[in-house]
C-alpha cells in the first residue's frame, strides 16, 4: 500500500511540478507566489513537510507552508522586496526567493564566519547580523528557521555538535539585537545535508554554513487573504 502511494504522490508532484514551471516561465516573482498555490503547491508543499520529518531543509519549510492563490501573490510581493533588500546591504549572501519565502546562506566567503572548530560570533558576522536584524525588524511578519550544517571532515557526532553550536549563537545573537525569540525555529544538521562536493576544498568550506528560511507568519497569511478577498470583492 505504502509504495502505490508514494507512486501516488510521485505522479502527482511530476504533473504539479511540470504545470508549474510552464506557468511560471515568464512570471516575477509575486506572480510565482499564485500560480504555485492555484497549481497545487500546498499539496506539493505537504507532501514534502510531510516527508522530511525531523530532516526538514530549509526549502522544505519554505514549501510546506505555501498559501497559495491571490493571497499567495500578495506575501511573494512582500518577499520580493525583502529579498531585494537582503541582497543590498549583505551583498556577501546567497538570497534565493522561493515560492512564498526566502531561502539565505551564509558559507566561510559570504558574510557569517567561524574560525575552525569554533562557534562564536566574530566581528564581520557581527556586522552581516546586524544588518540583518535591522531587516527583520522592518519585516516583522516574518518567521525564521535557522540551520547549522558541517562539511564531513571529523566525526558525525562532532560535526552534528558544532552544527548546533553554531546555528544556535546565530539565533541568539539576532535575538540578542532585539529580534523576537518566537520568531525563530533552530536547527542543525551536522554534515547529513551537503550542498556541494566535500571530496573538494571548496566543497567543503560552501559546506560549512548556516542556512536560513524566511516565511509568512499567520498574521500575515492572514492579513494576505484579508487582502486578496477585498481585491477579489472590488
Amino acid at each position: 500500500m505504502n509504495n502505490v502511494i508514494n507512486r501516488m504522490f510521485a505522479i502527482l508532484l511530476a504533473s504539479t511540478l511540470l504545470f508549474g514551471c510552464e506557468a511560471t516561465k515568464n512570471a516575477n516573482n509575486k506572480q510565482k507566489g499564485a500560480v504555485i498555490g492555484a497549481t497545487g503547491g500546498a499539496v506539493v508543499g505537504g507532501v514534502i513537510g510531510n516527508n522530511t520529518g525531523d530532516g526538514n531543509t530549509a526549502l522544505g519549510a519554505i514549501i510546506g507552508g505555501v498559501v497559495g492563490g491571490a493571497a499567495g501573490a500578495i506575501i511573494g510581493n512582500r518577499m520580493d522586496k525583502q529579498a531585494q533588500q537582503i541582497e543590498e546591504e549583505i551583498p556577501g549572501a546567497e538570497v534565493e526567493r522561493v515560492g512564498e519565502g526566502i531561502n539565505v546562506t551564509f558559507d566561510e566567503k559570504s558574510g557569517v564566519y567561524f574560525a575552525t572548530e569554533k562557534y562564536n560570533i566574530n566581528d564581520k558576522s557581527e556586522q552581516t547580523l546586524n544588518k540583518l536584524a535591522d531587516i527583520f525588524k522592518e519585516y516583522p511578519n516574518t518567521n525564521i528557521l535557522v540551520e547549522g550544517h558541517t562539511d564531513n571532515t571529523g566525526s558525525d557526532s562532532y560535526n552534528l555538535t558544532l552544527s548546533k553550536n553554531r546555528a544556535q549563537a546565530v539565533t541568539s545573537f539576532l535575538v540578542d539585537q532585539g529580534i523576537d525569540r518566537g520568531r525563530f525555529t533552530t536547527k542543525w544538521y551536522g554534515e547529513s545535508q551537503p550542498k556541494y562536493d566535500n571530496s573538494t576544498e571548496e566543497g567543503r568550506a560552501k559546506n560549512r554554513r548556516v542556512e536560513l528560511a524566511i516565511v509568512a507568519n499567520e498574521e500575515l497569511k492572514e492579513q494576505a487573504k484579508q487582502q486578496a478577498e477585498k481585491s477579489d470583492g472590488n
